[in-house]
């Protein structure tokens, strides 16, 4: 099988997220994307990032008309920073006899330095940067697989931000997760 996986802190989940893996799935002919959701994540202030529960539930809403889709909880369970190398090594062990695609957004490949252990991570998985808007992809190692993806200016930063000014974020993340929001009260 051949299975992608996109982590991100998805806080919270939006449309920009499952429009990048449905198009990355099937240009890659993946057998299915795995949502990993950071339970701290390394590289962002984790003052204004919700509890990973939340988070974890609104993927879960998001994603459950899908059967190409899945979440996993690996990286809340670890608790703690979530460093991308600990949770490819134990997806390694999970999905041994599979052919594993890490998928990030061009608009992480300015931090792509900082990361842990970033040339062992390129050698257990095959790399993919999926093109965002106003991140260009001319600037990627040739060992990386880039794929350009329909342009959707949508930040789960511009979310949180029309939530606190009591403006629409209707459409921009999927109706189940809207609700979740509202019902919740969350991001005030």
């Amino acid at each position: 099988m051949k299975v992608g996986i996109l982590g991100g802190t998805f806080n919270p989940i939006h449309i920009g997220h499952l429009i990048l893996a449905e198009e990355v799935r099937e240009k890659l002919d993946l057998d299915r994307i795995i949502f990993v959701p950071a339970y701290l994540p390394p590289h962002k202030d984790s003052s204004c990032v919700i509890s990973a529960d939340h988070r974890y539930a609104m993927v879960r809403l998001a994603i459950r008309n899908n059967k190409n889709f899945s979440v996993s909880d690996i990286e809340i369970k670890r608790d703690g920073l979530s460093y991308t190398i600990d949770t490819i090594r134990e997806l390694k062990k999970i999905y041994a006899k599979d052919e594993l695609y890490f998928i990030i957004g061009s608009d992480l490949l300015n931090y792509l330095g900082e990361w842990k252990d970033l040339d062992d991570i390129m050698g257990m998985v095959k790399f993919v940067v999926a093109t965002r808007p106003g991140y260009p992809l001319d600037k990627i190692p040739s060992h990386i697989s880039k794929i350009s993806i329909r342009a959707v200016d949508i930040s789960a930063y511009q979310i949180r931000q029309a939530i606190r000014e009591n403006k629409s974020f209707r459409y921009l993340v999927p109706e189940a997760v809207f609700n979740y929001i509202n019902k919740k009260k969350l991001y005030k």
